[in-house]
C-alpha cells in the first residue's frame, strides 16, 4: 500500500531541504521507525559508515579537486564521528551491531548514474546531496516522536545531527553544481531527474524497514 504524502512538522526542518526533496516522510514510515529503533539504529550506523566511503573515495578518485578534497575530508571525518556516536548508543542499549540487507534505497539511485566519468562525478554528488537532504529530513521528523516517546537519548542525538546534515547537503550540492560534468549546464535538470527517482522510492511500498526505506508493508 502507498501511504500519504507528508511535511513533518519540525522547526529543525529548513525550508531549502524540503522545497529540494519535494515531498517529505510518509507518517507511516516514522511509525515503523518507533517500533523498530534496533533496526533505526543499525541500519543508521551503516549509513554513516557508508557515507564515510564514499567521502573517501570520492578523494581518492579526484585528487586535482581541491574544494572536493576539503569538503569531503571534512565530511568523512564528522560521518565516522557520528558512526561511532551511533556504536556507543547501541552498546549503551545493548543492541548487537549486525548486518543487514541492503537498502534498495541507494542502489535505486545509482542505477541511474552517467556512463561518461565528468557526467559520473556530477551524478554522485546529486545522490550524495539527496541522501544528505533526506537522513536531514528524517531526523527532523523523527526528533519530535522519539521525544514524546521517551527516547529521549536518541532524540538529542538526531537533534545534535540536524546541522552537520544540512551543511553536508549544501557542500555536495555546491559541488555538483561546480564539477566539470560532460555537460555542467544540464546539472539542474539532472537533479530535478533523480529528486523524481528519489521521492518514488521513498513513496512506494517497501518490505525492508531501513533508514531511507519507502513505504513499510
Amino acid at each position: 500500500m502507498n501511504g500519504p504524502i507528508e511535511k513533518p512538522s519540525s522547526k529543525e526542518l529548513t525550508g531549502p531541504i524540503l522545497e529540494f526533496l519535494r515531498c517529505g516522510t510518509p507518517s507511516v514510515w516514522f511509525d515503523k521507525a518507533l517500533e523498530e529503533i534496533d533496526s533505526l539504529l543499525i541500519d543508521h550506523a551503516n549509513c554513516e559508515k557508508k557515507a564515510a566511503a564514499t567521502a573517501m573515495n570520492l578523494m581518492y578518485r579526484h585528487t586535482a579537486m581541491p574544494n572536493l578534497l576539503t569538503k569531503m575530508s571534512q565530511l568523512a571525518r564528522e560521518e565516522l564521528l557520528h558512526f561511532q556516536q551511533v556504536v556507543e548508543i547501541m552498546a549503551e542499549r545493548g543492541i548487537r551491531y549486525r548486518r543487514l540487507g541492503p537498502s534498495r534505497y541507494a542502489a535505486g539511485l545509482r542505477k541511474h548514474i552517467g556512463k561518461e566519468e565528468g557526467q559520473a562525478l556530477q551524478d554522485t554528488l546529486i545522490i550524495g546531496a539527496i541522501i544528505e537532504a533526506r537522513s536531514c529530513e528524517r531526523f527532523a521528523g523523527l526528533v519530535p516522536r522519539l521525544e514524546a516517546k521517551g527516547e529521549n537519548q536518541i532524540a538529542r542525538f538526531y537533534r545534535s545531527l540536524l546541522k552537520s546534515e544540512a551543511r553536508h547537503f549544501e557542500d555536495y550540492l555546491e559541488l555538483a553544481r561546480t564539477s566539470k560534468a560532460g555537460n555542467n549546464n544540464n546539472c539542474d535538470s539532472r537533479i530535478e531527474e533523480f529528486v523524481a527517482f528519489e521521492n518514488e522510492l521513498v513513496s512506494t511500498a517497501d518490505r525492508n524497514f531501513r533508514f531511507h526505506s519507502g513505504v513499510p508493508v
